[in-house]
């Protein structure tokens, strides 16, 4: 079903859009994924023309604290705008969390009420602060008041089917001088299942003025402009189907073309190898392992799943990647022959 307002334009996803005083380069944000969006990640994703990238969600009370896994995912290395999402449950932390992060180079901070991960929700993070509007307003303003620099929010349509509060506690959070809100069109109690629904996502456009952005199921430039032109957004936010693919968000908003064969074998070796540089090689090779089996399951489907397991806990990352390119490149290459039969 279309929104209402189908007859509108669809915002070009090519065209730069603002938040505050900044400007965007394009509507195509890559979204803040625990351990998928680190700094490597995010580099190449940026590199390759995504409009905007986000951090994984960082703990506001563990970054107060000093703890070095916090800080690992604050880096920005360049880029730039350098947004950071931050993650709580008391007030106090996230303000002064947002502090540290706008200190040390943090141009917009996100607000995360959308994580619907147990261990998260269980902490009455993420999603769970949506079940409780009043709680969940006095981390926004908080963090809105100990910061200079423009806070967004990130959240879910509601708790669960009986709870749709997402434009309500949009409404609040514009009040509260939040500049730009994040729908993902499911509610925590789906997690990810089933099809986000976006025609939902307009009922808070319905209430705000600020920039929203519009997530959930985008994988093609066909999703991105049917998403935008149903929920009323500016933008729209790319998750999941970003993995294995770091230049999906630069390729919906024609920034690049999609990678050849030969490029895309180069890339995974690239990012293959930024990862054992940035954990080091006993952690890199733990982190790239997931990478490496999205990698492979796009581009090289043809690979036995012995095959594949063997290349994914390898222990010599020169064996793990000169197989994973292999198996890549061989994919590719019978990927094009099937085009031109």
């Amino acid at each position: 079903m279309c929104s209402k307002d189908n007859h509108l334009q669809v915002p070009d996803l090519s065209s730069p859009f603002r938040v505050g005083g900044l400007s965007f380069r394009n509507r195509v944000v890559l979204a803040p994924m625990s351990g998928v969006t680190d700094l490597p990640f995010r580099q190449l994703a940026w590199r390759f023309g995504a409009g905007l990238v986000v951090t994984e969600m960082v703990a506001s009370r563990e970054l107060v604290g000093n703890a070095s896994e916090s800080w690992s995912r604050l880096k920005s290395s360049g880029i730039d705008p350098h947004m950071v999402q931050l993650a709580g449950r008391e007030a106090y932390w996230m303000g002064e969390a947002a502090k540290i992060a706008a200190d040390n180079g943090a141009d917009v901070i996100d607000i995360n009420m959308g994580c619907p991960a147990k261990k998260v929700t269980g902490g009455y993070s993420g999603s769970a602060l949506m079940r409780d509007p009043d709680h969940a307003l006095s981390l926004i303003e908080a963090t809105v008041k100990a910061v200079d620099v423009p806070v967004t929010l990130k959240m879910r349509l509601g708790w669960d089917e009986n709870s749709i509060n997402a434009p309500l506690i949009a409404k609040r959070a514009q009040d509260a001088g939040v500049q730009m809100i994040t729908i993902h069109g499911r509610t925590r109690m789906q997690f990810y299942n089933g099809h986000a629904d976006w025609d939902a996502i307009h009922a808070v456009r319905d209430v705000i003025s600020i920039p929203l952005v519009a997530n959930g199921d985008v994988a093609t430039r066909e999703d991105a402009n049917e998403i935008l032109q149903r929920s009323g957004a500016e933008a729209v936010m790319i998750g999941r189907s970003s993995q294995g693919r770091p230049w999906h968000a630069g390729v919906l908003a024609s920034a690049v073309e999609h990678p050849g064969a030969a490029e895309i074998a180069e890339i995974v070796a690239e990012h293959y190898g930024m990862m054992l540089e940035f954990y080091g090689t006993d952690i890199g090779l733990r982190h790239a392992r997931k990478h490496l089996g999205w990698y492979l399951s796009r581009f090289a489907p043809q690979l036995a799943a012995q095959e594949k397991a063997a290349i994914m806990t390898s222990t010599d990352p020169a064996i793990a990647l000169s197989g994973a390119v292999a198996a890549i490149a061989a994919g590719c290459a019978l990927g094009e022959e099937k085009d031109a039969a």
